[in-house]
C-alpha cells in the first residue's frame, strides 16, 4: 500500500509552498513532527477511546463474534489508509494556498485560479458549507472527547459514575477560561503528552495482540468484504460507527500551514497510524477473549495497576484533542472575517511571535455554552457519537467536490487518473454519510441544524456586504471629479485625513458629510481602501498602491492575506508614497457607519435583511478592527437600503 501512496507518484501540482513565499514553519522535521502529534492528531488520536465500543454497543450495534470484529478491524484499517493516508496525507494537502490548508484556504485558492466560471458560485456555496460543518465538529469534539475519557473513571469505579458530567463541564470551563492567556506555553507539553499517550496505547495494543496473534490478520481488506457479503445492511449501518475511527482527518489538511507537509506525513506514517492500528488489534482481541469488556475495552486493555495511570493520560489526550479544535475555530474565523463570510469581530493576539496564536472572545464563549449544553443534554459519549459523524463525512465529502476542481481545473489531471481515483473518494465517503444519516433520530441532527444556522449566517453576511456595496456603488462620484471641483470649494486645513472606503472607487460617505457639513480639507487627504487577498500573506513590495490624484489627494490601496493582522497605521508608517511620512498625532481617520433600512427589494428576503442589519449592528467597530487609535477616529454616519 505504501507505494500507492507515496507522493512522488502522483503528477506534481504547481509549486506554491509556504517556503517559497518565507511564512513556512521553522524548525526540522522531527521537532515539527512531534508538535504535529500535539496538535493535529489529538482528535483522530482519541478515537480509540469510543470508536469500536460504540460499533458493538451503540445505535445499531453489531453481533459481538469473530466475523463482525475483524471486518469491523479490516474497515477501520483500510478507512484510515484511503481516506487519511491517500486521501488527504498524499493528495489533498498538496493543493495548499502559500503553505496553508483547509477548506476556506482551499476556496479562496480555487476562487483566485479558477474564478468566473459559472459553477464557481456553487463550489463557494460548499465551501462555507463545510466551514460551517466545521464549526459544528468543533462544538462536539471536545464534548465526546472528555466525556470519553473520564467515563474511564465510572469504569473502573462504578460508584463513581454520578460525578463524570458534573467534572466534565468543570474541565471544560476551565479549559475555555484560560483560552485568553494565550496557549503557546501550554502547547510546548502537548508534543510529548501526546507522544506518551500513542506510546502507551500502542503498548497495550501489543500486550493485547500477544494473547491472541491471529487477530492480525484482521488487517486483510478480505474481512471487510466478508462481512458485508454475509450480513450487509448491519454492516452499513455499522459504517457509522466506523468513521469515528477516521474523525480528525480534516484537521491534517487545516493545521498544514503550522508545520508544513513532510512533519504531518512523517509524524502520521510513522508513528500516529502504527499506534491506531495496534491500539485497535489489541482492543479486537480483548474482545473475543474476553465480550464483558465491551463496556470499554480501551480501558479494560490496561492492567488493574496501570488503570489510573492510564485514565490521567487519556483524559490528558482529551483535553489536548479539544484545546486543538477549539484553536482551529479561532484560525477559521480569523479567515472568514477576512474573506467577508462573517461579521467584524475582536482578535486578540496572545503572542508577540506567533502570528496564529489568536483569541476571539465572542467564538470561544459561544463554543463554551454549545459544549456545554451538548454534555448536558446527552450525558453520554455514546451517544454524542451518533451526532459526531455527520458532520465528519459531510465535511469529507465537500472536500471531495473541491478536490474534484484542483485536479481537473488547476492541476489538469488526466482523466484516467483523476476519475477513477475520485470514484473512489466519493464511493466511501457516500457510503459512510449514508449510513451517519440513518443517525439522525438519535442526534444526527444537531450538527445539520448547528451546520444550516451557521450557514445561513454566513451566506446571509456575504450577501447583504454584496448589496450595501452596490446600492453605495450607484450613486457614486468618480473621485477624479470629486478632487477637482472639492479642491476649490473649502477651505484646506493642516494636517492629514484618512478617509476609509470599502470599495476602489468612487467617493466615501464620510467624506461627502465632511465637505457637505463641515466644508473642509486637511492638506492632505488619503481614501484608503484595505483589501483582502485570496492568500495567506501578501509580500511587502505588493502591500501597497498609490495613485496621486493631485491638489493633495491621494487613492491607496492596502493589501493584507487572510491570515494576517490589519494593523492600518503599522502599515501606512512602512509607505513613504503619499508624500511625507505619516505621524498618528497629526492624522485623522475617518469612518463611514451605514444604519441598514430594510426594504422590499429583489435583493433579500425581509426576515435575511433583518438578520444582517443585526450583524452589522453587533460586528466590532473598523477602528479596533483596523487596529486605529481611538483619539484620532471621527464616525459618519448614514442610511442605506438594500
Amino acid at each position: 500500500m505504501s507505494d500507492a501512496v507515496t507522493s512522488t507518484e502522483l503528477p506534481p501540482p504547481p509549486a506554491t509552498g509556504a517556503a517559497e513565499h518565507g511564512h513556512g514553519p521553522s524548525g526540522g522535521v522531527a521537532k515539527m513532527a512531534v508538535g504535529a502529534i500535539g496538535v493535529v492528531f489529538g482528535d483522530i488520536g482519541t478515537s480509540p477511546l469510543y470508536a469500536l465500543r460504540d460499533t458493538f454497543a451503540g445505535h445499531h450495534p453489531l453481533p459481538l463474534d469473530r466475523l463482525h470484529v475483524f471486518g469491523i478491524i479490516s474497515l477501520m484499517f483500510w478507512s484510515m489508509m484511503i481516506i487519511v493516508t491517500l486521501k488527504y496525507v498524499s493528495v489533498i494537502m498538496r493543493a495548499d494556498n502559500k503553505g496553508e490548508g483547509g477548506s476556506l484556504a482551499l476556496l479562496a485558492l480555487i476562487n483566485k485560479n479558477v474564478g468566473g466560471k459559472k459553477w464557481t458560485t456553487g463550489i463557494v456555496l460548499l465551501g462555507v458549507f463545510a466551514t460551517a460543518l466545521f464549526y459544528g465538529d468543533s462544538m462536539i469534539t471536545p464534548a465526546v472527547s472528555v466525556l470519553g475519557a473520564i467515563e474511564g473513571m465510572a469504569v473502573y469505579q462504578p460508584g463513581l459514575a454520578p460525578m463524570v458530567v458534573p467534572l466534565v463541564v468543570g474541565i471544560l470551563v476551565f479549559l475555555f477560561f484560560i483560552q485568553s492567556r494565550g496557549t503557546a506555553r501550554v502547547a510546548t507539553f502537548f508534543g510529548p503528552i501526546m507522544l506518551v499517550y500513542f506510546a502507551v496505547i500502542s503498548v497495550l495494543g501489543v500486550v493485547s495482540i500477544a494473547q491472541m496473534p491471529s487477530v492480525i490478520t484482521a488487517l486483510s481488506p478480505h474481512h471487510a468484504v466478508t462481512m458485508f457479503v454475509t450480513d450487509p445492511f448491519r454492516g452499513f449501518l455499522a459504517m457509522g460507527a466506523a468513521v469515528l475511527a477516521v474523525t480528525g482527518a480534516e484537521a491534517l489538511y487545516a493545521d498544514m500551514g503550522h508545520f508544513g507537509r513532510p512533519p504531518i506525513r512523517v509524524s502520521w506514517l510513522a508513528f500516529v497510524l502504527p499506534a491506531l492500528t495496534l491500539n485497535y488489534l489489541g482492543q479486537a482481541s480483548l474482545l473475543i477473549r474476553d465480550p464483558a469488556s465491551l463496556e470499554s475495552p480501551f480501558y479494560f486493555l490496561a492492567p488493574e495497576w496501570f488503570q489510573y495511570p492510564l485514565l490521567i493520560v487519556a483524559s490528558l489526550a482529551a483535553i489536548i484533542a479539544s484545546q486543538a479544535v477549539i484553536s482551529g475555530a479561532f484560525s477559521v474565523t480569523q479567515q472568514a472575517i477576512q474573506l467577508g463570510f462573517i461579521p467584524r469581530m475582536t482578535i486578540k493576539h496572545t503572542s508577540e511571535t506567533a502570528a496564529g496564536q489568536i483569541y476571539i472572545p465572542v467564538i470561544n464563549w459561544a463554543l463554551m455554552i454549545a459544549v456545554i449544553l451538548l454534555v448536558l443534554v446527552f450525558q453520554r459519549s455514546s451517544n454524542l457519537t451518533a451526532a459526531y459523524g455527520i458532520a465528519v463525512t459531510g465535511a469529507m465529502m465537500i472536500d471531495n467536490f473541491l478536490l474534484a476542481v484542483v485536479l481537473f481545473q488547476m492541476w489538469k489531471w488526466k482523466p484516467w487518473l483523476a476519475v477513477p481515483l475520485l470514484a473512489m473518494f466519493f464511493a466511501i465517503d457516500a457510503a459512510y454519510l449514508g449510513a451517519n444519516l440513518t443517525k439522525i433520530p438519535d442526534g444526527g441532527w444537531v450538527p445539520l441544524i448547528m451546520g444550516l444556522a451557521i450557514f445561513t449566517l454566513l451566506t446571509t453576511w456575504a450577501r447583504g456586504r454584496a448589496l450595501m456595496r452596490q446600492n453605495m456603488a450607484e450613486g457614486a462620484i468618480p473621485i477624479e471629479v470629486f478632487t477637482k471641483s472639492a479642491h476649490s470649494s473649502a477651505a484646506r486645513v493642516s494636517g492629514t485625513a484618512i478617509f476609509m472606503a470599502s470599495a476602489a472607487s468612487g467617493v466615501p460617505s464620510a467624506l461627502l458629510h465632511n465637505i457637505k457639513h463641515n466644508k473642509v480639507l486637511h492638506e492632505r487627504v488619503v481614501v484608503l481602501t484595505v483589501a483582502i487577498q485570496d492568500v495567506p500573506y501578501v509580500e511587502p513590495n505588493e502591500r501597497y498602491d498609490v495613485k496621486d490624484l493631485g491638489n493633495g489627494f491621494y487613492r491607496m490601496t492596502l493589501r493584507f492575506g487572510f491570515l494576517e493582522e490589519t494593523d492600518v497605521p503599522a502599515a501606512l508608517r512602512e509607505t513613504k508614497m503619499c508624500g511625507a511620512p505619516f505621524e498618528m498625532m497629526q492624522t485623522s481617520f475617518f469612518l463611514s457607519r451605514q444604519t441598514l433600512l430594510t426594504a422590499s427589494k429583489p435583493g433579500m428576503a425581509i426576515w435575511r435583511e433583518k438578520l444582517f442589519a443585526w450583524m452589522l449592528r453587533n460586528a466590532a467597530s473598523a477602528m479596533e478592527f483596523f487596529r486605529l487609535p481611538t483619539n484620532r477616529v471621527v464616525e459618519l454616519g448614514s442610511q442605506v437600503e438594500i
